[in-house]
């Protein structure tokens, strides 16, 4: 066998969910493949679920369909062990099942001696579940994350909080943050010269309640200015506001949609959950070249520079007048809106962080 063939890396890829359709995963690690295979790295990306199975598992009954999407999922997984030995890494994004103690990261750890790189992008840890699969909160083993923290070879994580809860099992952990790619996909600039900007906000179901802290302030504002409150997501909070659209979010139109905003919104409460976020909608509305409006909760801080490249608002008064500010001056939003993109080719794209990716597989 030559040298470079000797030399040559494989990573197994144990993660929720089959390729391109969770966004998690896309903005985690999705987007680094391309680079894995230019280095000559190796490759297999392993689902638990299925697309199908997916959409059962969101559903709001089929409680026998969601038991055997989990059966055949774990099933899944057990030919995955004969896969392992081949591999010098296996990165697992999460946890490798989601129900259970962590019995498949024990066994690649502990009897097949490979390489763990585990990654999380959340506050996985703290016992929470969708309305839809609450039934099952007591076998999905919470506790597990410091488990697979202490086998690993490497943490990956995407903020400063993560790390921290992380360090206390692990001597190796590392920030990388979620990232887009500003050279595909998020690689359009929101044109800023109109008469009528829009605001808007994009996420998923779990986090509608989060609107609620800048609703007052979005209905007075409407008293006053002409403008259109958009909602991307799963799922229409059905808001009561004069100028409100509500627009299903799509993996085909993300960018285009997005668009349609002029300054985004990241609400927050501040509690555990929320300071493992790692601000992801912020850096969305930056890439496009909008101002960001955040709450001051964990990462939050760190990606959107006070008056410089958006707003952190402390309270619904200071919701309601930076609102106002760029409502009325394009001149600004087009100021803080280059500033934010700026950032994010810096310090928050694809291309400023594959390096770091690709050297987390040593």
């Amino acid at each position: 066998m030559s040298e470079n063939k000797r030399n040559k890396k494989s990573v197994l890829f144990m993660v929720p969910s089959p390729v391109g359709v969770s966004p998690s995963q896309r903005f985690r690690f999705e987007h680094y493949l391309p680079g894995l295979s230019a280095q000559g790295i190796r490759y297999k990306v392993s689902p638990y679920f299925t697309v199908s199975g997916r959409k059962v598992l969101y559903s709001s009954s089929n409680i026998s369909g969601k038991i055997a999407t989990i059966l055949t999922g774990y099933l899944r997984r057990i030919g995955d062990l004969f896969r392992v030995p081949f591999y010098d890494f296996v990165y697992i994004h999460r946890e490798a099942a989601p129900v259970g103690p962590p019995v498949f990261e024990w066994i690649i750890a502990r009897v097949f001696r490979k390489k763990i790189i585990y990654d999380f992008d959340d506050s996985i840890w703290v016992p929470a579940m969708s309305e839809y699969n609450r039934r099952f909160l007591s076998i999905r083993f919470f506790s597990k994350v410091r488990k697979i923290c202490s086998w690993s070879h490497r943490v990956t994580v995407g903020n400063e909080f993560l790390k921290s809860y992380a360090d206390q099992f692990s001597q190796s952990v590392m920030v990388l943050p979620t990232v887009v790619n500003t050279e595909e996909g998020h690689h359009c600039l929101q044109d800023q010269t109109v008469n009528f900007p829009a605001i808007g906000w994009t996420g998923s179901f779990s986090t509608l309640p989060y609107l609620n802290l800048v609703l007052p302030a979005l209905i007075r504002l409407q008293e006053k200015y002409e403008f259109t409150f958009y909602v991307i997501a799963d799922k229409d909070p059905l808001l009561p506001l004069r100028n409100y659209s509500f627009i299903p979010w799509r993996r085909e139109t993300e960018t285009e949609d997005l668009l349609k905003f002029h300054i985004g919104l990241m609400p927050l409460t501040d509690d555990e959950i929320t300071r493992g976020k790692c601000g992801f909608k912020a850096i969305q509305y930056m890439s496009l070249g909008m101002p960001a409006l955040v709450s001051p909760v964990g990462v939050n801080t760190k990606i959107v520079t006070d008056g410089t490249d958006g707003y952190i608002c402390y309270t619904e008064q200071d919701w309601e007048y930076r609102l106002s500010q760029l409502l009325e001056n394009a001149v600004l939003r087009k100021q803080l809106g280059l500033a934010a993109r700026n950032k994010i080719e810096e310090q928050y794209s694809v291309r400023s962080t594959t390096v770091p990716f690709l050297g987390i597989f040593r």
